[in-house]
């Protein structure tokens, strides 16, 4: 039986070991697993399930280890006991962890789960909604994608919003291309981009065109938020890179996003680097999240709302969800919770000032996973170090000095643990937006840095010789030049 703190019935994902090793759960649940783990650390993945509120198990007798999580703002618990007999009940009851009050209010999202991915066991809308209910998700958008020849889930499409059981879905879309990078398009108001994907090779789609800047226009038309997805696995070194040819830089320079996925499917640190070069340059980019959950998969990225998006606000409107998602008013975690304030402005806000000098922040951070870096960035460098408490949170109150326009932001991250389906915790802010005067925000380095990327893509997109037309390449080639130049002119 589940509880929170206040007694009342909750629903809430569990993991249940069994004393011959096994997991086990109800015979009318989905069980699943992590998409990967240490063999160093655990003998075989983490399985889980979701429960309502209660749930009934046949299990062996001996010793019985119950894990149990109900979202960001409840601490996780573990419970063991010996079971000796049939018909033995366990009550868990959930502590808040939340931030302080006056960090909020708080709406949670994750924008990127992909409710049936092929296979032969179906997800409903229902079941996904239970599924984000017991991980007390509160938005979550269905990116409707290929997968190979297929678009699963293309008859659920409807513009706006549905709300089911307190959880709101929205029916979105992915825009497959490996060679450009994948896109999140949300908020569509009509209809979806089709065939949905460009340059898969040897295919009757081989051409790289639409490049992801024409397909963020298409979608722009349509009242869209586009970002991009799952974007970098390991640091990027445009110098080093075998290929090089993800257009976030030209698409970013040319004001075609609104958001990049910066806790997602993907390397968390190195994907906040090439961020934080992009805010460097003044280009006022949202971190989005997003899990890239193959939800109705057993074992394939999980669970829903892994990766979230905490938005500052309660409204959950179509049009509230996407001007919070552009505004960047709030932070992305895939698990610790990070509140934040430079001279009372909220990420996503501007701090004016006439001369530099110093600025107090305040922050909080809650958290039921270990972190061991809790620290404030200016443009990209750590200025102030937070050390937790022994529960893993803490409030702290400082000052920083502020010599130039730029941004400031708090962010959070540890070492790996089978606490979390992820590869580790990390969570960050959104910036606070710095303007000194009227001094521009200026970073000749990662113009350069910036500059090599995109003369890595326009060679490579010189040589091939796929595209449909002379046209296209061309159209594409002038792009990309374009993009360039911008970085050229900040260097």
């Amino acid at each position: 039986e589940l509880r929170d703190a206040a007694d009342q019935p909750l629903a809430a994902r569990l993991s249940v070991l069994g004393s011959d090793g096994r997991h086990y759960a109800p015979d009318d649940a989905w069980i699943r697993a992590d998409d990967g783990f240490d063999r160093a650390v655990q003998e075989h993945e983490t399985h889980y399930f979701h429960c309502a509120d209660a749930c009934t198990l046949q299990v062996p007798q001996g010793a019985i280890s119950v894990s149990a999580s109900a979202g960001f703002e409840r601490r996780p618990l573990t419970r063991k006991l010996r079971l000796a007999a049939a018909g033995e009940r366990l009550q868990l009851a959930f502590e808040d962890n939340a931030l302080p009050p006056q960090f909020g209010p708080w709406t949670s999202l994750d924008q990127h789960v992909h409710m049936n991915y092929g296979g032969h066991y179906r997800n409903t809308t229902a079941t996904l909604a239970d599924a984000a209910r017991a991980e007390d998700l509160d938005v979550l958008y269905n990116l409707i994608v290929n997968k190979e020849q297929r678009l699963n889930d293309i008859a659920e499409f409807r513009p706006g919003a549905s709300e089911i059981g307190g959880v709101t879905l929205v029916q979105a879309q992915e825009f497959h291309s490996s060679y450009w990078g994948h896109l999140g398009v949300l908020h569509l108001g009509d209809h979806v981009l089709t065939p949905d994907f460009s340059a898969y090779r040897h295919t009757a789609l081989a051409s790289p065109w639409p490049h992801n800047g024409v397909v963020a226009a298409l979608a722009h038309r349509q009242g869209a938020v586009v970002g991009y997805v799952h974007p970098f696995d390991w640091p990027i070194d445009p110098a080093k890179e075998k290929a090089l040819t993800n257009t976030l830089p030209a698409d970013v320079a040319l004001g075609n996003m609104d958001y990049m996925e910066v806790v997602s499917f993907a390397d968390h640190l190195a994907t906040a680097d090439v961020w934080h070069r992009l805010l460097n340059l003044g280009y006022r980019l949202p971190a989005g999240a997003g899990t890239d959950a193959m939800a109705n998969y057993a074992s394939m990225r999980g669970p829903v709302g892994l990766n979230r998006l905490f938005l500052n606000q309660s409204g959950r409107s179509p049009a509230a969800l996407a001007e919070g998602i552009r505004s960047g008013h709030g932070f992305v975690s895939n698990g610790p919770l990070l509140g934040f304030t430079l001279e009372g402005k909220r990420p996503g806000e501007v701090l004016a000032r006439a001369n530099g000098g110093a600025a107090v922040f305040r922050a909080s951070l809650r958290t039921g996973i270990p972190v061991d870096h809790l620290e404030v960035l200016v443009n990209g460098e750590a200025v102030a170090q937070l050390k937790p408490g022994r529960n893993g949170g803490g409030d702290f109150e400082g000052s920083i000095d502020l010599q130039h326009s730029g941004w400031v932001l708090l962010r959070a991250w540890g070492p790996s643990t089978p606490l979390l389906m992820d590869i580790y915790p990390y969570a960050s802010t959104n910036p606070v937006w710095i303007e000194m005067g009227d001094a521009p925000v200026r970073s000749p380095r990662d113009a350069g840095y910036f500059v090599a990327w995109l003369e890595r893509t326009i060679a490579d997109v010189a040589a091939r010789d796929d595209f449909n037309t002379a046209r296209e390449k061309e159209a594409t080639l002038a792009y990309l030049r374009s993009a360039r130049l911008r970085f050229e002119e900040a260097m």
